[in-house]
Order: C-alpha cells, then sequence, then structure tokens
C-alpha cells in the first residue's frame, strides 16, 4: 500500500471512529439528561395524583421500564455492531452504513418510545394537572437544548 493511501485509510478509519465516540457520547449525554427517573421525580413530587391516577402511572411507569431495558439494549448491541464494523473495514463501507444506520433505528426506537410513555401519563392526568406537566416537560426539553 502507498504511504499517500495508507494516509487517507488511516484518516478515514480515525474520522469513523472519531464520529462514532462523539455521537455516542451525545447519546449518552441526551439520554442522561432525559432519563424517566426525573420525570417521574416531578410527576410525584409536583402534582397532586390521585390515588387512582397514581397506580395507573406506576403501572405505567412498569411497563416503560421493562421496555426501556430493552431498547436500551439495543443501542449498546448497536454501538457495538457500529464500533465491529468501524474497526474491521477500511473507511466508510456499506456494513459501516448498515451498522450506523442500526445505531440510529435504535435511538430513535427509544425516543420514540420515551416521547409515547410521556403521552400515556399525561392521559392520566386531569386538564390543570396536564398543564402543569406540559410546562415541565417542555421547560426540561428546552433545558436539554443549550
Amino acid at each position: 500500500m502507498s504511504p499517500s493511501l495508507r494516509s487517507l485509510v488511516v484518516t478515514a478509519v480515525v474520522a469513523a471512529l472519531a464520529s462514532g465516540l462523539a455521537t455516542w457520547a451525545s447519546v449518552s449525554w441526551i439520554h442522561r439528561d432525559r432519563t424517566p427517573p426525573s420525570l417521574h421525580a416531578m410527576i410525584h413530587d409536583q402534582i397532586a395524583l390521585t390515588p387512582e391516577q397514581d397506580r395507573r402511572i406506576e403501572t405505567l411507569e412498569a411497563a416503560f421500564a421493562q421496555d426501556r431495558d430493552r431498547l436500551e439494549g439495543e443501542l449498546r448491541t448497536a454501538n457495538r455492531e457500529m464500533v465491529a464494523a468501524i474497526s474491521a473495514n477500511q473507511g466508510d463501507t456499506p456494513e459501516v452504513q448498515t451498522a450506523v444506520d442500526h445505531f440510529h433505528d435504535a435511538m430513535g426506537d427509544l425516543q420514540k418510545a420515551t416521547l409515547g410513555h410521556v403521552f400515556e401519563m399525561r392521559a392520566e392526568l386531569t386538564p390543570e394537572q396536564a398543564r402543569a406537566f406540559d410546562a415541565a416537560v417542555i421547560e426540561s426539553l428546552q433545558a436539554g437544548s443549550d
């Protein structure tokens, strides 16, 4: 392999690894700031729920916890696949792109499920409670975009 080709390949591999690491770090940071426990604390500490609402929301949270664990596992698997594909390939190959797509799909599935869970909990609230909940959710999302 010529020195210029070797340099190009090394640059491409380093760039791909840096991109994967940056994506992983971004997802970790975003996920950390928007985890359900903070929403859990908000809904239980800042909104006066009836015992029936509390029971229904606890049931929703238990079901979502299982889904979240499964989806986070899929995200970790996709990340390992992306690392393996980048490590095994000399540049931006179809295998690398497939692994990146799997990672993005897993990340999107987790985001969709989280939003679905938020809307399920909101459906258990009175209109007044829902306004307070919406304001807290919007504030949390805005804080994460700074």
